[in-house]
Protein backbone atom coordinates (compact mmCIF):
# COMPACT_ATOMS: atom_id res chain seq x y z
CA UNK A 1 0.00 0.00 0.00
CA UNK A 2 1.18 3.28 -1.06
CA UNK A 3 0.77 6.18 1.03
CA UNK A 4 0.43 9.79 -1.04
CA UNK A 5 2.68 12.72 0.57
CA UNK A 6 1.33 16.09 -0.22
CA UNK A 7 3.63 19.23 0.57
CA UNK A 8 2.58 20.92 3.60
CA UNK A 9 4.32 22.77 6.62
CA UNK A 10 6.12 19.98 7.86
CA UNK A 11 7.87 19.43 4.11
CA UNK A 12 10.63 21.70 5.26
CA UNK A 13 9.16 23.99 2.01
CA UNK A 14 8.74 27.97 2.79
CA UNK A 15 6.02 29.30 3.13
CA UNK A 16 6.52 32.42 0.26
CA UNK A 17 4.41 34.44 2.51
CA UNK A 18 5.72 34.39 5.64
CA UNK A 19 9.77 33.72 4.59
CA UNK A 20 9.13 37.08 2.48
CA UNK A 21 7.65 38.83 5.44
CA UNK A 22 10.63 37.96 8.23
CA UNK A 23 13.63 39.68 8.67
CA UNK A 24 16.16 37.67 11.09
CA UNK A 25 18.81 39.77 12.73
CA UNK A 26 19.17 43.12 14.10
CA UNK A 27 20.88 44.55 10.58
CA UNK A 28 18.21 43.40 8.57
CA UNK A 29 15.72 45.09 10.90
CA UNK A 30 17.78 47.82 10.86
CA UNK A 31 18.20 47.74 6.48
CA UNK A 32 14.53 47.66 6.59
CA UNK A 33 13.49 50.54 9.23
CA UNK A 34 16.87 52.92 8.78
CA UNK A 35 18.40 52.20 5.54
CA UNK A 36 21.74 51.11 6.96
CA UNK A 37 22.88 48.17 9.66
CA UNK A 38 24.89 50.02 10.91
CA UNK A 39 22.27 51.48 12.94
CA UNK A 40 21.61 48.19 14.21
CA UNK A 41 22.05 49.59 18.47
CA UNK A 42 18.43 51.45 17.57
CA UNK A 43 17.13 47.86 17.17
CA UNK A 44 17.81 46.56 20.12
CA UNK A 45 17.19 50.03 21.78
CA UNK A 46 13.49 50.30 20.47
CA UNK A 47 13.35 46.27 20.98
CA UNK A 48 13.42 46.84 24.65
CA UNK A 49 12.14 50.81 25.07
CA UNK A 50 8.56 50.39 27.15
CA UNK A 51 7.08 53.78 25.31
CA UNK A 52 8.01 52.90 21.72
CA UNK A 53 7.90 49.13 21.66
CA UNK A 54 9.11 48.11 18.55
CA UNK A 55 7.46 45.17 17.69
CA UNK A 56 10.00 41.92 17.51
CA UNK A 57 10.76 38.28 18.85
CA UNK A 58 13.40 35.53 19.18
CA UNK A 59 14.11 32.91 17.59
CA UNK A 60 16.76 31.67 19.72
CA UNK A 61 19.38 33.88 20.06
CA UNK A 62 18.20 35.98 17.03
CA UNK A 63 16.32 39.08 16.84
CA UNK A 64 13.29 39.18 14.19
CA UNK A 65 10.61 41.20 12.99
CA UNK A 66 7.70 41.09 10.26
CA UNK A 67 7.78 43.64 7.43
CA UNK A 68 4.30 44.01 7.90
CA UNK A 69 4.34 44.44 11.77
CA UNK A 70 7.07 47.37 11.27
CA UNK A 71 5.00 49.44 8.28
CA UNK A 72 2.02 49.20 10.94
CA UNK A 73 4.68 50.59 14.15
CA UNK A 74 5.91 52.90 12.16
CA UNK A 75 2.85 54.08 11.17
CA UNK A 76 1.05 54.31 14.38
CA UNK A 77 4.49 56.43 15.60
CA UNK A 78 3.49 59.02 12.84
CA UNK A 79 0.20 59.16 14.10
CA UNK A 80 1.14 59.26 18.32
CA UNK A 81 2.66 63.01 16.66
Amino acid sequence: MQTEMRAGPATGEACPALADDLLRGADAIAVFVFGDAKERRKVYYYASEAKVRMPTFRMGNVICARKSKLIGWIEQQEGAQ
